[in-house]
């Protein structure tokens, strides 16, 4: 059986859609079976971000409706072997998918995949809900600001509260030079929000440069931010890597 990993986090612009790709490209690179399902319906843009744009021809209400069985509604991606594909509706809400479809969906998928990572919509709405609904894991993607942390607090206890046990936490887009100038550090980030830390990904232009020629970025360029959701991507299969000395929780 394979393993849903829902990618949450509290509010927009903390790079959860760029950790969804950036992950499952690296899952798939590793030779895991990996699926990743863009669940912001009505506002989807994973395509942008795995360089998938043209490859795309169904999204998952499809396979919903019976019109398409999952293999066909998924799309391989044509760089990186055993990375796979599939959209949300673009002209849905999510409150007009139907959430047994959805979970009997997601049963399927456990069967097909080794992974399958769902880019949730930021916040804690209807479509948050519909994506995390059938997830085994989760994925709080933050970033160091005040208002990213109390939103991925609130983000984390929902998840729990919806039953997901196994809560891990990206911070993403770290500056050290920010961190010391407003005091903070990765301890107050992982303290804030409540959940183990899983990775952590430093600034890098490379992410905003790869993402912005729908290049994904284990292919774009190999500097320190896809070597840090390398990391990520073996420790969620089970790999044991050690924060470097300069991050590790004291």
């Amino acid at each position: 059986m394979g393993k849903v990993i829902v990618v949450a986090s509290g509010k927009g612009g903390t790079g959860k859609t760029t950790s969804v790709g950036a992950i499952s490209s690296c899952l798939a690179a590793l030779g895991h079976r990996t699926l990743c399902i863009d669940c912001d319906a009505g506002l989807r843009n994973l395509d942008i971000i795995i360089g998938m744009t043209d490859y795309v021809v169904s999204d998952f209400s499809d396979v919903l409706k019976g019109y398409l069985s999952l293999d066909k509604a998924c799309s391989e991606h044509p760089k990186i072997s055993g990375l796979y594909f599939l959209p949300a509706p673009a002209f849905r809400g999510p409150e007009e998918i139907d959430q047994t479809a959805m979970a009997a969906l997601m049963e399927q998928i456990k069967y097909d995949f080794d992974y399958c990572l769902i880019d949730s919509p930021a916040g804690i709405g209807p479509g948050f809900r519909l994506a995390a609904a059938s997830a085994d894991m989760a994925l709080v993607v933050t970033t160091g600001d005040i208002s990213s942390l109390r939103d991925g607090q609130r983000v984390t206890e929902e998840l729990r509260g919806m039953g997901i046990e196994e809560v891990r936490l990206i911070v993403n887009r770290v500056s050290a030079k920010i961190f010391r100038r407003i005091d903070a550090t990765i301890d107050d980030a992982i303290d804030t929000i409540g959940a183990q830390l899983i990775g952590l990904v430093e600034e890098d232009e490379a992410v905003f440069l790869s993402s912005n020629t729908e290049i994904p970025l284990i292919l774009y360029e190999r500097k320190k931010a896809a070597l840090q959701y390398l990391h990520i991507a073996r420790r969620i299969a089970g790999a044991q890597i050690p924060l470097s000395g300069k991050w590790a929780r004291k």
